[in-house]
C-alpha cells in the first residue's frame, strides 16, 4: 500500500498523460512542414507538458503528529485498561450524554484497543480531572503547524452510537460520510457472525472449524510476518467482527436507518440500522414516527426487491 502511494504521488509529480499527444503530433508536423512559424506555435500549445498537481502533493508525507499519537495514545490505553477482559455488548448501543472532557478522553482511547465505549468511559470517569487532561494532551501534543486535530476531537454529537458488526457490513456502513466515524482496527477478538444459510446448510461444523483455523493464521501471521500487526489483519475473513463509534445529529440517523434497513440490503447491516432505529425510538418515543424503516424481522418479498 505504501509503495502504490510512492507511485502516485511520483505520477502526480510529472507531466500528466496526454490522451491526443500523438494525434496531435501529425498535425504538429503537417503544419510547420506548410509554416515553420506557425507549427512552432501549434506544438507549444498542443503539445506542452501539463503537470495536474505539483504543488497539492508536495504536502504529502509521513505525518508525525498522527504517528506519534497514535503510538502514545495505544500506550496509554494499555495503561488505563490493564489487560482488563472485553465486557459483553449489545450490537448497536445509544450512549448517553457525556460531559466533554470525558467524551473527549473516552473517544481518543477507544480507536487504540478493542473495548466497548462504555468500559472505556467508566474508566476514564474514575480517573482524576487532571489524569483525563493528559490523555486529552496526547491527542494534540504533535500537532504541527499545517495538522487539523485528529477526528476524535469531533465530538459533541447528540447521538452516538457503539456499533459491533462484521467486517463485510462495516465496509458499507463505512460509507457514510456525514457522521463522524472512530473506528478500532480489525480483530478477532469479538468472534465471526454465522449466516442463517449456513446452518440451515447444515455447514455450520466446517463452516466453524474453517473460521478457527483463519484466527490461529492470523494469530501466526502477528507473531512472524515483517509488521506483523498490519499484514496479520489482511487475513481476517469479513465474517469476524469489529468495533466502531457512528457520531452524529438526527437526521443522519434517520436516513441511515431508512436506506440500510431496505430489503435489497445485506441482513448483516439491515439489523444494525434497524437496532439503531430501536435504540433512538426506545429514548425518544415521541421520534419514532419520523423513522421510515423497513422491519428487518418481516420476511422479504423478493418480488418487490
Amino acid at each position: 500500500m505504501r509503495r502504490l502511494g510512492e507511485l502516485l504521488k511520483q505520477a502526480a509529480r510529472q507531466p500528466a498523460y496526454n490522451l491526443n499527444q500523438e494525434k496531435w503530433r501529425g498535425l504538429v508536423e503537417e503544419v510547420r512542414a506548410l509554416d515553420a512559424a506557425l507549427g512552432e506555435r501549434a506544438a507549444q500549445e498542443l503539445l506542452k507538458e501539463v503537470k495536474a498537481a505539483p504543488t497539492l502533493v508536495k504536502y504529502a508525507e509521513a505525518n508525525p503528529y498522527e504517528m506519534e499519537t497514535r503510538r502514545e495514545l495505544r500506550q496509554a490505553a494499555a495503561e488505563l485498561m490493564q489487560g482488563a477482559a472485553i465486557a459483553p455488548a449489545k450490537t448497536v448501543e445509544l450512549l448517553e450524554d457525556d460531559p466533554l472532557e470525558i467524551e473527549l478522553a473516552s473517544t481518543l482511547v477507544y480507536e487504540h484497543c478493542h473495548y466497548p465505549y462504555r468500559q472505556i468511559r467508566e474508566r476514564v470517569e474514575g480517573l482524576s480531572g487532571a489524569r483525563r487532561g493528559e490523555i486529552i494532551a496526547l491527542g494534540a501534543k504533535h500537532r504541527g503547524q499545517h495538522d487539523e486535530l485528529l477526528r476524535a476531537f469531533s465530538a459533541g454529537q447528540r447521538l452516538r452510537f457503539d456499533i459491533l458488526m462484521d467486517l463485510g457490513g462495516f465496509r458499507d456502513m463505512h460509507r457514510h460520510r456525514r457522521c463522524v466515524q472512530i473506528g478500532q482496527e480489525f480483530t478477532t477478538a469479538h468472534g465471526y457472525d454465522t449466516p442463517e444459510e449456513i446452518e440451515a446448510a447444515g455447514a455450520k461444523p466446517r463452516y466453524d472449524s474453517l473460521m478457527r483455523r483463519a484466527a490461529e493464521t492470523v494469530r501466526q501471521l502477528a507473531g512472524s510476518a515483517e509488521e506483523p500487526g498490519n499484514n496479520a489483519r489482511y487475513a481476517i475473513p469479513l465474517a469476524y467482527r469489529k468495533r466502531t463509534l457512528f457520531k452524529m445529529d438526527f437526521a443522519e440517523a434517520v436516513y441511515i436507518s431508512e436506506l440500510r434497513t431496505g430489503p435489497g440490503g445485506h441482513i448483516s447491516y439491515r439489523r444494525v440500522a434497524y437496532g439503531m432505529y430501536e435504540a433512538v425510538a426506545e429514548r425518544y418515543p415521541v421520534l419514532a414516527r419520523y423513522f421510515r424503516v423497513t422491519d428487518v424481522t418481516e420476511p422479504i418479498d423478493l418480488l418487490r426487491r
